[in-house]
C-alpha cells in the first residue's frame, strides 16, 4: 500500500512495493509541484558562529541541524519544507545512524520526513568535522 503526505508545494511517497522508510527518519520520493520555488542550501557542519567545532559526533549533529535551520529561516522557509537531505558522516556507524534519527526527528518534529541520502565519507572539509547535511526546500512562488 503506498503512502503520501500532501504539502501546498510538494507530494512525499512511500511507494507500495518499497518497505517502509519512515522508522529510518525519511521518504523514498518528493514530487514538487509546478511553479515552486526550490531553495537550495549549502553544506552545514556542526560549527558555532564563531566556527568552533564541539569533538562530539551528537553534538556536531545537533549543531548542524540548527545551522540548517537558521539558513532555511534566512530564505523564509521552514524544516517543514525540505523535501531532500543529503548527509555526510565521517566514519558511518549503525549508531552514528541512530544517532541522527533521533537528532533529526527532535530537529523535524512529527510527520513525514523528507527524502535522504546517507553517505559515508573518510573526511569532510575541516579537521574534526564529523557530519555535514544539506538540503532542498520547496516553497509556493511567492506573489
Amino acid at each position: 500500500m503506498s503512502k503520501q503526505t500532501q504539502n501546498a508545494s510538494f507530494v512525499l511517497k512511500n511507494p507500495a512495493g518499497l518497505y517502509d522508510p519512515s522508522p529510518n527518519g525519511y521518504s523514498h520520493v518528493a514530487v514538487v509541484s509546478p511553479g515552486t520555488r526550490l531553495v537550495y542550501i549549502a553544506g552545514q557542519g556542526g560549527e558555532n558562529e564563531a566556527g568552533a567545532l564541539q569533538p562530539d559526533f551528537r553534538l556536531q549533529v545537533r549543531q548542524a541541524l540548527s545551522n540548517l535551520s537558521t539558513a532555511l529561516t534566512a530564505a523564509g522557509a521552514r524544516t517543514s519544507d525540505i523535501v531532500k537531505l543529503t548527509v555526510l558522516v565521517v566514519d558511518h556507524t549503525e549508531e552514528k545512524l541512530r544517532v541522527f534519527g533521533a537528532e533529526l526527528a527532535h530537529a523535524l518534529g512529527d510527520g513525514p520526513k523528507p527524502t535522504c541520502t546517507l553517505i559515508p565519507v573518510p573526511r569532510l572539509a575541516l579537521d574534526g568535522m564529523l557530519f555535514e547535511v544539506e538540503a532542498v526546500a520547496a516553497l509556493p512562488v511567492q506573489g
